[in-house]
């Protein structure tokens, strides 16, 4: 997993490392820093943002030995880095859900995100992640114009033993939702899962579907899957989702395929909202806890 963005980042510091920290002499290679940053499908604004950091914390210091000039490179960028990555809070879903147990009462999530991001297949691993923490679990399709949605989503539900609750094609996406909620009020079930309609991002009739299930059930937690191989488009996708419908996290899918890694940066910063999970592969237990420091250091080792 991102191997170019390793090779770019070890290539910055071994240059800045064999320089005079003063602003002409790092300019010219943080431009070049820039460039590979967003070669990597590192936004604009993200990679403008590394830089400027760079610059600030480097500029004038004085090292004698190179090897402490070194460290200090590689700490000043693992901070930047770590701080992008660290949203301002924390969502722990297992304890959200056990919270709301306590209460008799279902934690629901919405997942939101464009068709091909491995939404539903996201569903299944968080289902399948809170059975086995031994809380029980209802599916809602709420993707009720794509053909094949029900009957996938079904198959997942099929598999993993649990309900799903469905209403036919084209049926009001947000009834199937509250129908949901409310079978699972009614049968003492502790989390509710709903899966959404995912076309281009900026159809304004999907957009306006979305903010009308969110009005209608209020969930407990909206989530956004994106594809990281999509690069700089998952940051537009995060960017419209965020301003049309409001998410509340991310699930960043196929990271294991990332050669690049720069999806995970720019998420982050543009919505100031944390990646719950990562997808790591096929199979419902191909989904680990995101965690900004383990994270960053893959991204510099």
């Amino acid at each position: 997993m991102f191997e170019k963005l390793r090779k770019g980042l070890s290539g910055a510091i071994n240059k800045i490392v064999t320089t005079e920290l003063k602003v002409e002499q790092l300019r010219p290679i943080l431009e070049d820093f820039k460039l590979n940053l967003i070669e990597n499908d590192v936004a604009v604004p993200v990679a403008d943002h590394i830089c400027g950091e760079m610059e600030k914390r480097l500029e004038g210091i004085q090292v004698k030995r190179l090897e402490d000039r070194k460290e200090i490179v590689k700490r000043d960028l693992h901070e930047i880095l770590l701080g992008i990555l660290t949203a301002n809070e924390k969502i722990g879903l297992l304890e959200n859900v056990e919270r709301k147990r306590k209460m008799n009462e279902p934690y629901s999530v919405l997942f939101v995100g464009i068709n091909g991001t491995g939404k539903t297949t996201s569903i299944a691993k968080v289902a399948k992640l809170l059975t086995e923490k031994g809380y029980s679990v209802v599916l809602a399709c709420s993707d009720t114009y794509r053909a094949g949605s029900i009957e996938q989503l079904e198959e997942h539900a099929r598999r993993l033993g649990v309900r799903m609750i469905k209403h036919k094609y084209g049926a009001d996406p947000a009834a199937v939702a509250y129908d949901a909620i409310s079978h699972a009020k009614a049968r003492g079930i502790n989390a509710v899962l709903i899966d959404t309609a995912g076309r281009i991002q900026t159809d304004r009739n999907l957009m306006n579907e979305l903010a009308k299930i969110k009005k209608v059930i209020d969930p407990d937690l909206t989530i956004l899957t994106v594809d990281a191989l999509t690069g700089n488009d998952a940051v537009m996708q995060a960017e419209e989702f965020h301003k049309s419908v409001g998410i509340d996290a991310t699930i960043l899918t196929k990271i294991d395929a990332d050669v690049k890694g720069g999806a995970a940066l720019s998420v982050t910063y543009v919505t100031r909202k944390p990646i719950v999970f990562i997808g790591t592969g096929q199979t419902y237990k191909d989904l680990q806890d995101f965690d900004p420091e383990r994270f960053t250091q893959m991204i510099l080792k």
